[in-house]
């Protein structure tokens, strides 16, 4: 059986989960009391990377949540990385309480990928779109001409990106493609000239790999 914790995050659960090993068994033979402390840590470390399982509808007119968060933008924007030109965007916001693996949103093939260094503001600030550093993966959907962005955003604690994936990679909808490391921000990002029926609006809970963001008409 599957050991439910996201493979991009196992060097950081050996470096830092010995330290809390380490502490609690110091703490349990000197300072009983303190053992809630480097449990505690140990506990989020868990948490944090944990990869549940998850079954994710299989349609070629879904668009599907990349991460799970809270939906902060569902906003016109210019997107002039891969699609150059009016998309609408739907922006999600993850805690550090979130799963933060990402799955692709459609069934598609990775064209395009680019990561560009920057700042680590807070990924609620709404300059960190512009400014953050940040990966943006394009996508053309298979059998189709249509084509989506997929964009990673670090956050203020989010120090680190995965972007597991090649140009040419193919992807089934909801496939582990990556993560952002504590906390940070996903976006998806669909042209206008499709018509596309968004089915989430702001302050809606979502789950990667589960949650239709939208339809396409």
């Amino acid at each position: 059986m599957r050991i439910p914790l996201a493979k991009y995050g196992i060097r950081e659960l050996i470096l830092f989960s010995i330290p809390c090993i380490v502490g609690m068994g110091f703490s349990i033979v000197l300072f009983p009391w303190l053992v809630p402390i480097p449990l505690f840590f140990l506990s989020f470390l868990f948490n944090f990377f944990r990869d549940p399982n998850r079954k994710t509808p299989q349609d070629t007119s879904l668009i599907i949540a990349p991460a799970d968060g809270t939906v902060s933008h569902v906003v016109p924007v210019f997107e002039d990385n891969y699609l150059k030109c009016d998309t609408t965007k739907i922006s999600i916001f993850m805690s550090v309480l979130n799963v933060h693996v990402n799955r692709v949103p459609v069934h598609g093939r990775v064209e395009f990928i680019n990561h560009t260094k920057g700042k680590f503001l807070d990924a609620r600030d709404d300059e960190c779109f512009s400014s953050n550093e940040n990966n943006v993966m394009g996508l053309s959907l298979i059998g189709s001409s249509i084509k989506i962005t997929v964009k990673q955003i670090a956050g203020k604690i989010a120090k680190r990106i995965v972007c597991a994936c090649k140009v040419g990679d193919v992807f089934e909808q909801g496939q582990r493609f990556g993560m952002i490391k504590f906390g940070s921000r996903v976006e998806v990002f669909v042209p206008s000239s499709v018509t596309f029926e968004a089915m989430v609006k702001v302050g809606d809970k979502v789950t990667a790999g589960k949650t239709i963001l939208g339809r396409i008409l």
